[in-house]
């Protein structure tokens, strides 16, 4: 059989690979590996001992990778956990195209800003697709409260609870979510959580990239292709610091404050009892032009406002 795997690697490793022949095609830092002993001893020769395996859904016939279109034929009808973001709009797009049966349900919590509601109202209304809107309080969930170092695992797995209940009530026995093949397993514990609640991710199934997600959403005309990765709001506390819906609001209404003055892809994070502002580094001198207007809008929020030095690294 062959296996989806994300590996570090320099060019001789990629050279030596192929020259294998275990190795048939390649994306970024992605590759499709057969996965046998044969395949195994050569990665260890090569000193690469650990990879991520992001993908296991292989053809029947043992021809490779399945594809969306092989995949949605298996999977005509299912329910699409929808947070309004890149990936899961394309998702529910490519869903619709192949025929599937899809509905989007969004869960709304405090974690969530109204905005990335708005966005999923928007996308589902021009694709056609009904929306169900489940709301969960999450604060109630004691570990995703108490924002220890595995809240997103409790997190996810609470809010997915949710949307699997509602979309068993309305006659969905598959969910499926926008989780790609550029997305890192071992950086992302919520992922856990969606394996053992049997959560479907087509995109990285089938080895669909963040670029070649972008790329089409871009050609099918989705106005969210070129949205910067958004996480959720709990991520802009400190980790170990209990969560309180007065401080989401206030990061929330900071962020609105600094999206309005002209910044894209930033975050706004609780640092003590102020605000810490990140930026991208090409956002840096606006940051410095606007001191004045950027530190009006936050002290409406928070007593005191500090700016990060280290900017925010391209998103994918």
């Amino acid at each position: 059989m062959w296996i989806l795997l994300k590996l570090t690697m320099d060019r001789n490793m990629i050279e030596f690979r192929y020259q294998e022949g275990i190795c048939f095609q390649e994306k970024a830092d992605t590759f499709f590996v057969r996965y046998d002993r044969r395949a195994t001893a050569v990665l260890a020769r090569a000193g690469i001992r650990r990879a991520a395996v992001i993908g296991r859904q292989c053809r029947e016939d043992g021809g490779g990778i399945m594809t969306l279109e092989e995949f949605f034929a298996q999977v005509p009808k299912a329910a699409v956990a929808f947070s309004g973001g890149t990936d899961s709009a394309c998702l529910l797009w490519l869903a619709r195209e192949y025929g599937c049966d899809v509905r989007a349900y969004y869960v709304k919590t405090v974690f969530q800003p109204e905005s990335e509601l708005e966005d999923a109202r928007r996308i589902t209304e021009e694709l056609g697709i009904p929306l169900t809107v489940v709301e969960k309080d999450i604060l109630s969930v004691r570990e995703a409260a108490a924002n220890g170092s595995d809240r997103c695992y409790h997190c996810k797995r609470a809010l997915f609870a949710g949307l699997w209940e509602a979309a068993r009530q309305d006659g969905y026995e598959i969910l499926m979510d926008g989780t790609n093949a550029s997305d890192d397993a071992g950086d992302r514990p919520g992922m856990r959580a969606l394996k053992e609640l049997q959560v479907r991710s087509p995109l990285r199934e089938c080895g669909i990239t963040k670029r070649e997600v972008r790329e089409r959403s871009r050609k099918a005309g989705l106005f969210t292709w070129e949205k910067p990765a958004y996480a959720c709001l709990a991520t802009r506390i400190p980790t170990g610091t209990a969560i309180a819906a007065e401080n989401l609001r206030k990061v929330e209404q900071a962020e609105q404050a600094l999206f309005a003055l002209g910044f894209r892809d930033f975050r706004v994070r609780m640092y003590g009892n102020g605000a810490r502002i990140q930026v991208r580094e090409e956002q840096m001198p606006l940051v410095l032009e606007q001191r004045g207007a950027v530190t009006e809008a936050l002290k409406r929020f928070f007593p005191e406002v500090f700016l990060d030095m280290e900017t925010r690294k391209e998103n994918g």
